[in-house]
């Protein structure tokens, strides 16, 4: 989903980095308070950081101007929450696009919107809705995961129709076919990230116990 550098109009890349950061300036002041409050979460949050970094740069191009790979943000999402997960992914987008020339600067806005923010609230909501309605962690974790990781292509594919309408179809249209194009491939890939976020949070479960028990993540201390 890594939108490349100068793909976007200007008008589109400010207006995506204006929305974002007050996500990204609350999650600062969040993980202030979270490290401040719980030291002990600290090499949990910075192994989260790390897995959402490994796993989102793992790319497949894209004729989109776009690529597809997991996003990895719905781990971090879960346990610490979606806001605080807006600054993890903005951290690795930003040495992404300095170091590895996926993504860009001036399309940072739309790209921390899509896989920092919109795709961790959607993982968030469904972990906690879950486990509020007595489904198990696992499965929990496997839904958030997916499907968080499917949001942020579903709001990638907005981004790049709100940009370049169809000249027939309109946003519409041209949202229907960029969908088409990222389903092939990130279809398979989140629910690959699904079956991988269960395993890395039930090795969390048997390494960090006390970590998960700091967090209070079942009774709903892991706020937005």
């Amino acid at each position: 989903m890594h939108i490349m550098e100068g793909y976007l109009p200007a008008t589109h890349a400010a207006l995506w980095a204006a929305v974002s950061a007050p996500f990204v300036i609350h999650g600062a002041r969040r993980i202030t308070r979270l490290v401040r409050e719980t030291p002990e979460v600290k090499l949990l949050l910075a192994a989260s950081g790390a897995y959402v970094f490994v796993l989102s740069a793992l790319k497949l191009p894209s004729v989109t101007g776009s690529c597809s790979h997991p996003t990895g943000t719905g781990l971090a999402a879960t346990l610490f929450g979606p806001t605080v997960t807006a600054v993890l992914g903005t951290i690795v987008l930003l040495f992404q696009a300095l170091l590895l020339a996926h993504g860009g600067l001036t399309t940072l806005g739309a790209n921390v919107f899509s896989m920092a923010i919109a795709g961790p609230f959607v993982a968030w909501g469904l972990f906690h809705g879950l486990t509020r309605m007595g489904a198990g962690a696992a499965l929990a974790i496997f839904v958030a995961a997916t499907l968080g990781d499917l949001a942020t292509y579903v709001v990638t594919s907005l981004q790049l129709a709100l940009a370049f309408p169809d000249p027939a179809g309109g946003i519409a249209g041209a949202a229907s076919k960029f969908l088409g194009i990222f389903a092939l491939t990130q279809v398979p890939l989140a629910i690959s990230e699904g079956l991988l976020t269960v395993v890395v949070f039930n090795m969390l479960g048997r390494y960090s116990r006390s970590e998960l028990k700091a967090l209070d993540l079942f009774r709903g201390r892991v706020a937005s």
